[in-house]
């Protein structure tokens, strides 16, 4: 655990940082909340006093129509991301302050776990990532889906913590899909009226986890955890929900069966004044459902642990251990990945093989590894494959996904549209959906459309991959918040050797940042296609709206790209 004096000497460097500097009111906020943790009264810090004391607010300011802490949050959040992933990169000691709460948290460099405040669940620790928000404030990850689901304006609030990950030994994993019981939420508000709101969660939960074929989901009605134990559940998904000043808090608690460990929790609040009954269960479901059934949440961790430590499946192949192995080459897009998914499913039993999961996702890997180009032949079976699978199971939202993954490779992208928008209605928690669908929105030009699955993505997702970065670094840029799309660009030219550096040098140009241009700029003139084609026929493969075209030829000319370059091989 950092010392003291370690974090206030950190909380220096911080201070003394140039873009720090430039902005005292932030730096005013970092060392107000700093010091009131230090001090032990983290329970006091809030966005009312935060406003009062910091930003000056008079003491009749109302939190909830003026977003200053919610704004200033977001901006210090992104620079201390920023710090960390440049100048403060070597530090020791960092000072973490998590989406959706004011209170700092102090990480010892080389510790996956912070040492005050555990952090939200995750399965592998992950870089900081520079400017992780888009244009309009911190906003709640539960206003950002209900936005996603068209739910309307619901005041919410967040905060989750992650205890260990699940303790089964490796060789105790199984290699068959998770199984998860869902409970009842106990109602602990006193007032029967609730008991709708109360019981009505697990049945909606249960709907959604059903939606994900590498789960096995049951429901558990009313019953305790020993009897659940005798169902011969993996896991044990139970809650409370009260009330507290007119707001209901929901919390959320994943056990593991086995060792009667809970290895996952969450908290949710919801204004009650300002919810549907029926819209507030379907969102709060969703919320959970992002995290839970996501190939890195919690159910899925003693597996994906499992085969982190694996040279050879040897005979261990099973439908959910290549899916999984699909979920992680979708996460990284690296080759060896892509081809291990591609064997596992290729020594499954005819049975298994012939599903419509499996035929779908060995589909697009076949496409997806022949790259740069794959054949005609090789287009036109992967195309018949995954219409063979849509007419086996049509309500599949990761059969859907996988469709408008290939009419977007092929150009056909108003077909792809519908097909994403299939699989999003299908399965409106399946987040590889809709990060693909606002990357595909935003590429058209439907900026609007795709901003809040973008912002859903990015702040719902347990470590959202770095292609998840696309469509948030292009809105980033169009809204004028050039600090997010620096960052998103960063990440996102890490897996987009196309697009990635192109947003980062326009980010950089516009920002005035000399740097960003210089080290973004050789990466473009480096891409074979481009070199090949020239820039803009090889974008035009992609990109369809002729703004986003016309202000990408600008800039890279202002940058220094010859003419010619935009449109001839170079």
């Amino acid at each position: 655990m950092p010392q003291r004096e370690d974090v206030l000497a950190a909380l220096g460097r911080v201070l003394g940082w140039a873009e720090m500097a430039r902005s005292p009111q932030l730096g005013r906020f970092l060392a107000y909340i700093v010091e009131r943790t230090l001090a032990g009264e983290g329970h006091t810090i809030k966005a009312y006093s935060i406003a009062v004391d910091v930003f000056g607010r008079p003491a009749d300011f109302d939190p909830q129509t003026d977003p200053i802490v919610r704004v200033q949050a977001r901006r210090l959040r992104g620079l201390l991301d920023l710090y960390y992933s440049g100048e403060g990169s070597a530090e020791s000691v960092r000072i973490l302050l998590p989406i959706g709460r004011y209170v700092p948290e102090f990480q010892s460099r080389g510790i996956e776990e912070p040492v005050i405040a555990p952090a939200p669940f995750a399965l592998v620790p992950e870089p900081p990532r520079p400017g992780l928000s888009l244009n309009g404030g911190i906003v709640s990850w539960l206003v950002l889906l209900a936005l996603t689901l068209g739910l309307g304006a619901l005041a919410y609030s967040f905060s989750s913590f992650g205890p260990p990950a699940p303790s089964l030994q490796l060789d105790e994993i199984r290699n068959e899909r998770p199984s998860v019981t869902v409970v009842e939420f106990q109602n602990l508000t006193g007032d029967e009226n609730q008991l709708p709101l109360v019981a009505g969660l697990a049945i909606e939960l249960v709907t959604d986890l059903e939606q994900f074929e590498e789960i096995d989901v049951r429901y558990g009605g009313g019953g305790g955890e020993t009897a659940l134990a005798a169902n011969g559940s993996d896991f044990v998904l139970t809650g409370i929900m009260r009330l507290s000043e007119g707001v209901a808090q929901y919390s959320a608690i994943l056990t593991e069966v086995a060792s009667s460990t809970v290895v996952w929790s969450q908290a949710l609040a919801v204004e009650v004044s300002d919810s549907v009954p029926a819209r507030s269960l379907d969102s709060i479901s969703r919320s959970l459902t992002l995290v839970l059934a996501s190939p890195r949440g919690p159910l899925h961790s003693p597996a994906r642990q499992w085969l982190a430590a694996q040279t050879s499946l040897a005979g261990a192949e099973s439908l959910y251990i290549c899916h999984l192995l699909f979920d992680i080459y979708r996460e990284t897009g690296a080759l060896a990945d892509g081809e291990r998914s591609s064997a596992c499913f290729a020594v499954l039993p005819e049975t298994q093989r012939q599903t419509a999961e499996a035929r779908a996702a060995s589909a697009s890997l076949s496409v997806e590894l022949s790259q740069p180009s794959a054949s005609d032949e090789l287009i036109a079976a992967a195309d018949a494959e995954l219409r063979q699978a849509i007419d086996m199971t049509p309500v599949s939202g990761f059969v859907w996904e996988q469709r408008a993954r290939l009419l977007e490779y092929l150009g056909q992208r108003e077909a792809a549209r519908s097909a994403y928008g299939s699989a999003v209605q299908l399965n409106p928690a399946n987040s590889d959906a809709l990060a693909a669908f606002s990357r595909l929105l935003v590429l058209r030009g439907s900026v609007d459309e795709a901003r809040p699955m973008a912002r859903t993505t990015i702040e719902v997702s347990p470590l959202p991959p770095s292609w998840y970065h696309g469509a948030p670094a292009l809105i980033s840029l169009r809204d004028g918040d050039f600090l997010a799309a620096i960052g998103h660009a960063a990440i996102y030219a890490q897996v987009d050797r196309e697009i990635g550096p192109i947003v980062a040098v326009m980010a950089g140009l516009r920002s005035g940042d000399g740097g960003v241009v210089n080290r973004y700029l050789p990466q473009v003139l480096e891409v074979a296609t481009f070199r090949t084609h020239g820039i803009l026929p090889e974008l035009r493969r992609r990109i369809s709206d002729e703004a986003l075209l016309r202000d990408i030829s600008t800039a890279l000319v202002e940058a220094g790209v010859p003419v010619q370059a935009l449109t001839q091989a170079f």
